[in-house]
């Protein structure tokens, strides 16, 4: 069978846009089939059901109205009856379809122009899809393309397939990029809209920076050395924190490269960004140690529970510490996950002090002893009256100048002070309403209690609802920077831990729980932890 002119040229306008727009033949060919059963229903009747095929070898074009196998037609364009359908079929059901050829037709222009744009939308959606599935793997990766415009200081980046965007705040600050620029960018998110797949770029992004010692630097794509945090201050400092699985390799010197070969080349990508590079430590103190270079640091002090560290400095390496508008402090935060909070030694010496003064006032007051016991109490370590009520008593009797009858008595004096504190708090606890249940709950005081009752937490059920935070407080970082929120517990030695173990007795004692849950929700935590190890 010869095959038309008009039908080569179809299956060469379908080869060609399939090409062009890089998606599948058979896309294209689906696309034409649905633009000519559109234009035929305008010819045929709107309500009939048209099918069009395009042999995909030949081009011919066959047009069938589909007619549904019915016990009784209503509608004639639609339906046919089973006597009639089973005459050009005696195997025809009810619910079977019947094709029923119809002539070939001419398109006018408004026909046409209407297959026309079903063929462009169809192709259009096709292509969006082709590029959503080829970028969406590629999130985490970096691309190279070309400046196509700037507008309002967001750029678009021509990537061959697909287009990218670089917002304003993604760009390097005070870089300037003109159309034609060659650019490198991290794709960092790909997501599926009503206009078509957007690709976001940036080019300050941390792992940006990962991505580009990566390139430069073979023992890390190799797996030999781990960069494990990324901190950037981006177009002006950046803190990367590595680790090498090999003995024999400096992960520094990996990275630096001969004559800071490697470490340059990705300083010029990021525009001059000055790059320190601090060997990854498993001890918390020595990794903020490292992170705080180039200042020195002659001491620090810990606090897990708060994330937070305390870092001493001398007083000349204060300024060189916290860096040009707080900059290397707030990078080396961000680097180490920690809260870092940096004295001088003459400040620390000075906090030093009036913590001293303030527990020998206390041990005075609460103790009635005079200034010198105090003070010989407080050098010893002791930090509150609880301590040293519950204590055992060898620890105060073998401080110098202390004997067992002295130890007896300072024990037995904190005591009393704070048998006498708890019945006032227990008084005022009554005057404010919290009821005697609260009590059974372990390690609840009376001074506890009349911090819930100034609260509004006066029953059982009110302490039920409370959540851990409520008591021990929480901290939020945000943009960098940490903030402490205080909860009704924080001014008590209560622990996380603790204060959940408080409420869910209180929960149990109010019915919300049973043993039983709590058997079962252990045991799920349990198997949980088996299966992440």
């Amino acid at each position: 069978m010869a095959v038309s002119a008009n039908r080569l040229e179809l299956l060469q306008i379908a080869d060609a846009v399939a090409r062009e727009k890089v998606i599948d033949r058979e896309i294209v060919l689906a696309a034409m089939a649905d633009a000519i059963q559109k234009a035929a229903r305008s010819r045929y009747g709107t309500e009939s059901n048209i099918r069009a095929d395009i042999n995909p070898k030949t081009g011919e074009i066959r047009l069938q109205r589909l007619l549904e196998v019915v016990d009784k037609a209503e509608d004639y364009s639609t339906q046919i009856p089973l006597e009639l359908a089973r005459d050009r079929n005696p195997d025809a059901a009810l619910g079977d379809f019947i094709a029923d050829p119809l002539p070939p037709m001419d398109f006018g222009r408004i026909a046409a122009q209407s297959a026309k744009q079903v063929i462009v939308q169809k192709v259009r959606e096709a292509e969006r899809d082709r590029q959503f599935d080829e970028f969406k793997d590629r999130v985490g990766e970096i691309v190279n393309g070309t400046v196509k415009r700037v507008e309002y200081g967001n750029v678009i980046v021509d990537l061959g397939r697909g287009e990218g965007i670089i917002r304003r705040d993604e760009m390097i600050p005070r870089e300037n990029v003109r159309y034609g620029d060659r650019v490198r960018a991290y794709v960092y998110d790909v997501r599926r809209e009503q206009r078509g797949p957007q690709i976001f770029l940036s080019r300050t992004h941390p792992q940006f920076m990962v991505k580009l010692f990566t390139m430069e630097v073979p023992e890390i794509y190799d797996g030999i050395i781990q960069v494990k945090s990324v901190a950037r201050d981006p177009g002006s400092r950046a803190k990367i924190a590595v680790i090498s699985n090999d003995s024999s390799i400096d992960p520094v010197g990996a990275c630096v490269g001969m004559r800071g070969s490697r470490v340059q080349a990705v300083v010029g990508e990021l525009q001059g960004e000055k790059i320190d590079i601090i060997p990854w430590s498993q001890d918390p103190a020595t990794f903020v140690v490292n992170a705080l270079q180039p200042a020195e640091v002659a001491k620090v002090v810990l606090d897990e529970d708060a994330e937070r560290i305390e870092v001493v400095v001398p007083d000349e390496q204060l300024s060189l510490a916290i860096g040009r508008r707080g900059q290397n402090v707030r990078l080396a935060s961000q680097l180490t996950g920690w809260d870092i909070d940096i004295m001088t030694e003459a400040e620390e010496s000075e906090r030093r002090q009036k913590e001293f003064n303030e527990r020998t006032n206390l041990f005075m007051d609460s103790l009635d002893v005079d200034e010198m016991v105090g003070q010989v109490l407080a050098s010893e370590g002791f930090a509150a009256v609880e301590e040293l009520a519950y204590v055992d008593l060898d620890e105060i009797s073998s401080i110098d100048g202390f004997d067992e009858d002295t130890a007896q008595e300072i024990q037995t004096r904190a005591r009393e002070f704070l048998e006498r504190l708890e019945a006032e708090m227990d008084e005022k606890r009554k005057a404010l309403g919290v009821e005697d249940e609260l009590r059974g709950i372990d390690g609840m005081t009376a001074q506890m209690m009349v911090a819930l009752g100034e609260d509004g937490i006066k029953t059982i059920e009110d302490f039920a609802g409370c959540a851990a935070d409520d008591l021990v407080g929480w901290t939020e970082r945000k943009n960098g920077e940490t903030k402490k929120f205080e909860g009704l517990f924080s001014k008590f030695d209560v622990s996380r831990v603790e204060a959940e173990q408080m409420i869910v007795q209180a929960r149990l004692a109010a019915g919300w729980i049973t043993e039983e849950d709590l058997a079962k929700g252990t045991e799920e935590e349990v198997t949980e932890a088996e299966q992440e190890a």
